[in-house]
């Protein structure tokens, strides 16, 4: 009984120490277990952390071969690619930087070349002016006074001369008009004065005056109500005064003429449209329609310089919109603009 109490006992300590001995060997595996997880995912977590702060150059130094590895692997292919791409936005964006630098002095420059073209073209047409103005008025007097003298030939080529000097002139009148509106064509130049424009009313007015310059004609306005813009109201009104105009002056050899103000939608926007049913033109040329002192038709049927157009599109463009037509020989034309 004793030795079998002490068989026993024996036992019961060894198997507590086989027990002990597992336990510490499961710890200590259990703990270097952890350590080969935990030190490389603090390490991938620091990375990441990194990186998302900005720091692309950081790397995962983790040369196992088991998904760790290649979890680091990735983690370092994406530290790369965006630094490679953070180097290439930092190199665009120092062109682009030097380029608007570049675009800013050009900008500068270009005004005050404008500025000095203007002050040039205001006084050459003033210097321009004057010599006409007395050549046209010194040849009215000797019509006046000593037409018997010169023979119908004589006459004849002085009032050739005084018909010169009025078509100079009224180049000379268009070319300052337009010196005048070329310079809200710059976006660095003088500001739009915008405000809320109606334009109905504006039309009203502008046809008013022409059926008060005229009254003898017989021409019909058909004006749409309620259209309105956010623009420079001077600005616009020297574009319907020309567009509007010229409607009126091509129709000229209607009896009786329509000529219409609207809008419709154009893909999107909102365009404005002068219509009439006049002398029209030839769509082969609508590319000549606004350039400066480009005409379509002839002195002696029309009259006219051929700036209308040109300070129109010069106009509509400074209001960050764009002008066209359409229109065809002896069947009217209609001009359409926008506006931002």
């Amino acid at each position: 009984s004793d030795a079998f109490d002490s068989d026993k006992s024996f036992l019961r300590t060894m198997v507590l120490s086989i027990s002990s001995a597992s336990l510490a060997l499961a710890i200590l595996l259990g703990f270097v277990l952890s350590l080969a997880f935990i030190r490389p995912v603090r390490q991938i977590g620091y990375v990441l952390a990194r990186v998302a702060g900005g720091d692309f150059s950081q790397r995962v130094d983790v040369p196992n071969r088991d998904e760790f590895g290649g979890l680091s692997r990735n983690v370092n292919l994406m530290s790369e690619q965006l630094d490679d791409l953070y180097r290439d936005l930092r190199r665009e964006l120092g062109e682009r930087e030097r380029a608007e630098a570049r675009l800013e002095r050009r900008a500068i420059e270009l005004v005050a070349v404008n500025n000095e073209l203007e002050a040039f073209s205001h006084s050459v047409s003033h210097d321009l002016l004057v010599p006409l103005r007395t050549i046209d008025r010194i040849s009215q007097a000797i019509l006046d006074h000593d037409a018997d003298n010169l023979g119908d030939d004589g006459t004849e080529d002085l009032r050739r001369v005084r018909t010169a000097t009025g078509r100079m002139g009224e180049l000379i009148d268009e070319m300052m008009n337009m010196s005048r509106v070329r310079g809200i064509s710059s976006a660095t130049s003088t500001e739009l004065d915008r405000t809320t424009v109606d334009l109905s009313e504006l039309a009203r007015t502008v046809a008013a005056e022409l059926v008060e310059r005229e009254p003898e004609r017989q021409v019909e306005f058909a004006i749409e109500d309620g259209l309105t813009a956010n623009a420079d109201p001077q600005r616009l009104r020297i574009t319907l005064e020309s567009l509007l105009g010229d409607s009126w002056k091509f129709t000229g050899r209607h009896p009786r003429a329509k000529i219409e103000f609207g809008a419709i939608d154009h893909e999107g926007d909102t365009a404005y449209f002068v219509r009439d049913g006049g002398a029209g033109f030839d769509m082969a040329e609508a590319g000549k329609l606004f350039g400066p002192f480009s005409r379509l038709h002839s002195a002696a049927d029309f009259e006219g310089v051929g700036i209308g157009l040109a300070t129109v599109q010069r106009i509509v463009q400074a209001h960050g919109g764009r002008v066209w037509a359409e229109g065809a020989v002896e069947a009217g034309a209609t001009f359409y603009f926008t506006l931002e």
